[in-house]
């Protein structure tokens, strides 16, 4: 899976290539992640820090834009309704 960029990764840095893979792995996860999974995994990350819903909803509506595949802008009800339901 990905040889030449775990290749390219044992070369560039100091990781082994067990270590190299599991970044790979890992990256691949976090971009495969789909936009509701994002907008609830940020909503608690962000809750957890103390922060209010207005301030939280705020910030992922700005962070989506800078997604690999950035999704259709959504507003801040449609966010709202990915962790309320």
């Amino acid at each position: 899976m990905h040889e030449e960029l775990v290749d390219h990764l044992t070369r560039s840095t100091p990781l082994n290539r067990g270590e190299a893979l599991r970044v790979v792995q890992d990256v691949l996860a976090f971009f495969d992640e789909t936009t509701q999974d994002y907008v609830r995994r940020r909503h608690r990350e962000l809750q957890a820090q103390g922060l209010q819903n207005t301030e939280i909803f705020e910030r992922i509506e700005a962070d989506l834009k800078y997604r690999a595949v950035a999704p259709p802008e959504l507003t801040l009800r449609q966010l709202r309704r990915m962790v309320y339901g």
